[in-house]
């Protein structure tokens, strides 16, 4: 897919300073991509690299008409290399290095550039013979080939990949244009809003979080635990119902609690007239109601009991049996 490099959201900096390089034709070897994930790291390199290869580019942008940019956009630039974890692997295997070794030795096949793009560093060069060979070609790069590494900011990046990349910075999405690219995905204001918030500036976690339908469960989770009573015959039936659901989200299920978490912090806030800082933005008709039901001293002890069902999550407990006993505490 072809992807207009001024189209990329936010990253005003990271993009002048990558404009500036190709217009000067003072382009680094390798480039570090560095920051949160889900901003635009991965877009923006495949950006860049449709860019630098465009036959006719103008204003820092593609012309979309040249056979570059065609290729470009039917997912068929030979020159773009991307070495990523293949299938359950924990890292780039020694194989695929020797591979793009092999592949480097030849002259790009058409482009003025081949660009090699390495994707969550920090986590797909985790095996040191990995790391050793991919370093020996940073050191000595073949001609017209560009790399582009991208990492977390937070994740563990050997110094001597640093030292051999220029570092392009990555921040976090104004949660408006977050919000505002949702929505232009048809996906509803209050939802764009809440997960911008939670998200927190991450376009990709807030896309994720949607598509795996967090929110509708924790709505659901939620309405039930406002509505529920603990002496109520159906209590028992609903809260076992709600915990294999949420068992069910597998990878996902920290995520729910940390949604969880985000709840009762809004609940606590709005008890103290702060309810203009509230995240939950898709829940605030819930808001009184829980407010009357949960005091403060309640709401604290809630989110002590979520952090208690996350340690034991961590001790591979039972997953549903951990669900049933949180929800019970926090009717």
């Amino acid at each position: 897919m072809l992807i207009p490099f001024q189209s990329i959201i936010g990253q005003e900096k990271a993009k002048h300073l990558l404009a500036i390089s190709f217009q000067r034709q003072k382009m680094s070897h390798a480039y570090l991509f560095r920051g949160p994930a889900g901003v635009g790291k991965k877009t923006c390199a495949q950006a860049f690299a449709a860019l630098i290869n465009c036959a006719a580019p103008g204003n820092d942008e593609v012309c979309g008409h040249c056979p570059s940019c065609l290729k470009f956009h039917s997912g068929n630039f030979p020159d773009l290399l991307q070495l990523e974890l293949q299938g359950t692997a924990s890292s780039i295997k020694i194989d695929q290095i020797r591979e793009l070794k092999k592949l480097l030795t030849y002259p790009p096949f058409e482009a003025s550039f081949r660009v090699v793009l390495i994707t969550d560093i920090h986590i797909t060069m985790r095996r040191k013979e990995v790391t050793n060979s991919l370093l020996k070609i940073l050191e000595e790069p073949p001609a017209n080939t560009l790399f582009i590494l991208t990492g977390d900011e937070a994740g563990d990046i050997l110094p001597t990949i640093l030292s051999r990349c220029q570092i392009i910075s990555f921040y976090p999405l104004p949660y408006e244009r977050v919000a505002q690219a949702l929505m232009r995905e048809k996906i509803d204001q209050d939802t764009a809003i809440t997960l911008s918030a939670i998200a927190e500036g991450s376009l990709g976690r807030a896309r994720l979080l949607y598509q795996e339908e967090l929110l509708p469960l924790r709505r659901e989770i939620i309405e039930n635990l406002l509505s529920l009573a603990p002496d109520h015959p159906d209590t028992v039936e609903s809260v076992f119902r709600l915990a294999e659901k949420a068992a069910g989200m597998k990878d996902n299920l920290e995520e729910l609690l940390d949604l969880l978490t985000i709840w009762l912090r809004d609940v606590m806030l709005a008890h103290k007239g702060l309810s203009a800082r509230v995240i939950s933005s898709d829940l605030r008709a819930c808001l009184p109601e829980a407010c009357r039901k949960w005091d403060f001293p309640v709401l604290a002890e809630k989110l002590q009991r979520i952090d208690r069902a996350r340690r034991q999550l961590l001790h591979n407990c039972n997953r549903t049996l951990v669900c049933e006993v949180l929800f019970f505490e926090l009717l």
